[in-house]
């Protein structure tokens, strides 16, 4: 691989650490004070400074740097992580995650807002503890420490050592190390010979390799590490130089350092136990300028880190000592190699593959289906016998097919976690401007559903969010003066139902004002003054275009955007999106969206001589209408009548301009569907043709938006058929126009 793409993987892995960083803050700000949760935030932000070292992108690791500071004051309890250090934290966060994203794609930071945070967390790490006003107003001064960075060389592999300032440290020190490495430090292909040459480099050293913890032959496990250092250092550089040594091996060690007294350092090398590995101590020379190793006792316990490297040594030199082992013991430890090896290569993998190949790849198994359906179709046609080999293959042939397809959807499900990581950013953001304190709880984040669904819901969602912080949730003086808690509270929850997806944005906040919004209606022409509404419409003004309730605009309000371009934005996806509120408890706001915008199950049905396909998430139940249960209402609407309920009956191709006339709903098919307001329209067709899975093709991407139409797909015959927009036609039915904009079914 070239730099760039070694450094578009750094950048992949960044968006990882990212997530663990902020996800592992919001656990300590719920009081998780679990070390492995703190070791884990300080890991991630370790690792970021690590990599944006080696790419030279120096604002990056200046910041990292400060902040891992701080962070390890909180890993070595020398910081207590209030909920006021949080606070200063998860700005950091977003401050860190914005200079990636800059080194990333180029753009701009808000300098004034790094330097205040790095004023913070460098008084954090002096053991300043913020006042909650302070932690929320960051200072506009105290310049970052960027452009003082140190050129850095480049060794042979062109990757750029991060930098490190030695001027503090004139004399030498004389450091005590332990050094215990993991079996993770040799799978992840680490050698301890290496690290331990680079560290000898830093000063005069010494080391005693400890090998008590070797076993006999029949115990040892190839995979297992079980050699350990104890290292003496006398170095000018300083300790963290010496961490730089373990820089990326660190996580995967026990490492101790501990400065050592003048008067009570430790015995001379002399005095130091040997350890005598026969191996050939030129190996350790990596070609560079540096002086090779000489055969001390230092050069030789490296030599035995060599040992540890290589199974196949550390069997040869166990089974030297362990002279009486028999033979059985020996192929009893093969087994166990072999057996470890098997289980080492049948442990999860992941690899990295371009959106645009799986995107390929799921279009080629649509047409697959639609090949399969089609031959299928041919069969039936020419075979009457129901019996042949030829049926039987196709049957086969047809689950595979559908399994095959299941399998590469899968592919394309992920979890929705990283969409609503990304609105605790926006919480925090937007109750600072406004002056609330607002904490975001989450729930079923590892709900999968199809990239390009994740992909859209991220704008409404910051809609929504934006609106439940400034609209919904009450400032601190009224939510105490009601007797709440003063900290509001917005849940966000995803879960699986019937084939869908159901998101629900929920606040503890003063519910809508519903004379208001009914004001506001008026004031604005939505709604005739003398209007009789119920609840559930009046809750749904909201959603009209330009509708607002703010008084005066800001960055966050009253430019007549937002929850119009919320619903839009789900109709578009195929979904629908509903209000509960009480006045005083809060709102709901519930989004019911497909898992995948590729394949759909449907029914397929004929009106007017034109087949459709109905979204059978849609329908509630098919029923054959009579003539006692069709009642007229008015100069041309019908109703049906259903278990002593009246359901509207929309005629499906008079709505479309199928035919002039209506047709009798007797000699026809009534579909009762629930629309996205939660009513019931039944829709009249003439005749079911049956239920099947569908490959959705866009209309838009191949011809043209075609009102009251969703989408278009490729039946058996290789017909097409066109997939009913149900919302539109009932919004027709209601004497509404057929909308014009895209709708999100067919944006597969």
């Amino acid at each position: 691989m070239d730099m760039n793409e070694i450094k578009e993987i750094f950048f992949q892995e960044c968006e990882e650490q990212l997530a663990e960083l902020e996800s592992g803050l919001l656990k300590m700000n719920d009081g998780d004070r679990d070390p492995e949760t703190v070791n884990a935030v300080f890991r991630a932000v370790h690792s970021i400074k690590g990599g944006a070292g080696a790419f030279g992108l120096d604002d990056l690791v200046a910041f990292a740097h400060v902040f891992e500071t701080t962070l390890d004051c909180v890993r070595s309890n020398k910081l207590e992580p209030t909920q006021d250090v949080l606070k200063v934290m998860l700005k950091s966060a977003d401050v860190l995650a914005d200079l990636t994203n800059a080194a990333r794609d180029g753009g701009s930071v808000d300098e004034s807002r790094s330097r205040g945070l790095v004023k913070e967390l460098e008084a954090l790490a002096n053991g300043e503890l913020p006042s909650p006003s302070a932690a929320s107003e960051a200072p506009a001064a105290a310049p970052v420490p960027v452009a003082a960075a140190p050129v850095k060389p480049t060794d042979e592999s062109g990757f750029e050592p991060i930098p490190f300032s030695f001027d503090d440290f004139s004399d030498d020190e004389t450091f005590e190390i332990t050094f215990k490495p993991r079996f993770e430090l040799y799978s992840k292909g680490n050698d301890a010979t290496l690290l331990l040459r680079d560290l000898s480099r830093l000063g005069e050293m010494s080391i005693y390799c400890n090998m008590d913890a070797l076993p006999g032959l029949d115990e040892l496990d190839p995979e297992a590490a079980y050699f350990y250092w104890n290292i003496t250092l006398k170095t000018d550089k300083g300790e963290d130089a010496i961490r730089a040594v373990f820089e990326f091996a660190e996580w995967d060690c026990e490492l101790t350092i501990t400065t050592v007294a003048a008067e009570t350092e430790a015995a001379p090398a002399e005095e130091l136990p040997m350890v005598p590995v026969p191996f050939d101590l030129s190996a350790l020379d990596d070609g560079t300028d540096a002086p090779a190793p000489e055969k001390t006792e230092a050069a030789v316990a490296v030599a035995a880190a060599e040992t540890a490297s290589n199974v196949t040594q550390i069997a040869s030199a166990a089974a030297r000592v362990e002279k009486k082992e028999s033979a059985a013991a020996a192929n009893a430890a093969a087994a166990a190699a072999a057996q470890n090896n098997a289980a080492a290569n049948s442990a999860g993998q992941t690899i990295r593959v371009d959106l645009d190949r799986v995107d390929r790849l799921i279009n080629l198994v649509g047409e697959l289906v639609i090949n399969q359906a089609m031959l299928s179709q041919s069969v039936i046609e020419n075979d009457t016998t129901g019996t042949s080999s030829i049926n039987m293959g196709l049957e086969e042939l047809q689950q595979l097919t559908r399994e095959i397809q299941d399998s590469v959807m899968a592919i394309r499900a992920q979890p929705v976690k990283p969409v609503f990581q990304r609105m605790s950013r926006i919480v925090r953001e937007v109750a600072d401007m406004v002056g609330k304190s607002i904490r975001l709880v989450t729930e079923g984040e590892n709900t999968e559903v199809d990239k390009t669904v994740i992909d859209k819901i991220a704008e409404p969602l910051t809609h929504m969010i934006r609106n439940a912080v400034d609209h919904g949730i009450e400032s601190p003086e009224k939510r105490t003066a009601a007797g709440k808690d003063p900290e509001g509270t917005i849940k966000l929850t995803a879960k699986h139902r019937s084939g869908r997806i159901l998101i629900e944005l929920q606040d503890d906040g003063g519910g809508i004002n519903r004379e208001r919004v009914k004001q506001k209606a008026i004031d604005n022409d939505l709604i005739s003054p003398d209007a009789n509404l119920s609840d559930e419409e009046i809750d749904n003004l909201i959603f009209a275009p330009g509708f607002s309730t703010a008084d005066q605009i800001s960055d966050i309000s009253g430019r007549g955007v937002g929850m119009d371009v919320v619903k839009r934005s789900i109709q578009a996806l195929g979904g629908r999106i509903s209000i509960t509120s009480r006045p005083g408890q809060g709102s709901v706001f519930t989004m019911s969206l497909p898992l995948t915008l590729a394949v759909l199950d449907g029914m397929v049905v004929t009106v007017a001589g034109q087949t459709l396909v109905v979204p059978l998430t849609a329908i509630v139940e098919t029923l054959q209408p009579e003539a006692s249960a069709i009642h007229s209402f008015g100069a041309s609407h019908r109703l049906i009548s259903i278990r002593n309920s009246f359901c509207p009956l929309v005629d499906v191709g008079r709505i479309l301009n199928f035919r002039a006339t209506q047709a009798n709903p007797v000699e026809g098919v009534a579909l009762l569907v629930e629309s996205e307001g939660g009513g019931q329209r039944a829709l009249m067709v003439d005749a079911i043709q049956g239920q099947r899975q569908v490959v959705i093709k866009s209309l838009e991407a191949n011809y043209t938006h075609v009102p009251g139409i969703a989408a278009a797909t490729i039946l058996g015959d290789g017909r097409v058929a066109l997939i009913l927009d149900v919302d539109a036609v009932v919004g027709a039915s209601r004497g509404q126009a057929l909308r014009q904009e895209v709708s999100l079914a067919a944006a597969g």
